[in-house]
């Protein structure tokens, strides 16, 4: 192939390439569950370059997705949806573990079996304003699983 061919396809090529992610997902996991067990949770690490917005996460394994927290309420502790989003400091990770934040998968479709792995759309939205998706393949851990140790 002609040398001019060549810089004519590169270039072609680095014009189609997405941008690099501003956004990364680490460790994604999510409960399984029991026959007739309708919800579950999702967990992973969120890091957002420049800061942004969790919006929105959505699964084909579950008719509804939402963001939640737990948090304290005097002495009782609470879940409560985010409907608004999950902020994302520049640069810093966000874990969503059991007991903190995290993802509600409801009205699941199906059981959630350990070995599987479905699919999460997360929709995140940047400090500039524009949206970026991603999307990761989440293992399905046992009913009793801790969350995954970060190495060092």
């Amino acid at each position: 192939m002609p040398l001019i061919r060549l810089i004519a396809l590169a270039a072609a090529l680095a014009t189609t390439l997405p941008a690099l992610a501003q956004t990364t997902v680490k460790d994604p996991w999510v409960r399984g569950t029991v026959a007739q067990q309708k919800a579950t949770g999702a967990f992973f690490s969120i890091t957002a370059a420049q800061g942004g917005k969790l919006l929105s996460v959505a699964s084909p394994a579950a008719g509804v997705v939402e963001i939640h927290e737990m948090a304290m309420d005097g002495s009782t502790m609470r879940m409560r949806a985010l409907p608004n989003g999950l902020d994302l400091p520049a640069g810093k990770a966000v874990e969503l573990k059991p007991g903190g934040y995290h993802v509600m998968l409801m009205d699941l479709k199906a059981p959630l079996k350990t070995g599987e792995a479905i699919d999460l759309t997360l929709v995140v939205e940047g400090k500039d304003g524009k949206k970026e998706t991603l999307t990761v393949k989440a293992p399905v851990k046992a009913l009793g699983a801790a969350p995954m140790e970060h190495k060092h």
